[in-house]
């Protein structure tokens, strides 16, 4: 005898008040560190054009010359 079964998804398992407050915390947490991720990614970017740009303007530095010492 062959027993009939359901289609996937009709009885699809409910979560327990622990499961889903678990779930709801990690979906927040998650969102707000990728949040923190692309704000930290665009202040780098920012800043790093900055940077570039200050230093294509700035005129290159001339290294001093060495003055040779006299031994006594």
């Amino acid at each position: 005898m062959v027993k009939a079964s359901a289609p996937q998804g009709v009885f699809s398992p409910t979560q327990s008040k622990q499961e889903s407050k678990a779930s709801t915390t990690n979906s927040v947490s998650r969102s707000i560190v990728e949040a923190e991720t692309k704000q930290r990614e665009a202040k780098t970017a920012r800043l790093r054009a900055l940077r570039l740009l200050k230093e294509a303007e700035a005129p290159t530095p001339v290294a001093p010359k060495k003055v040779a010492r006299k031994r006594a």
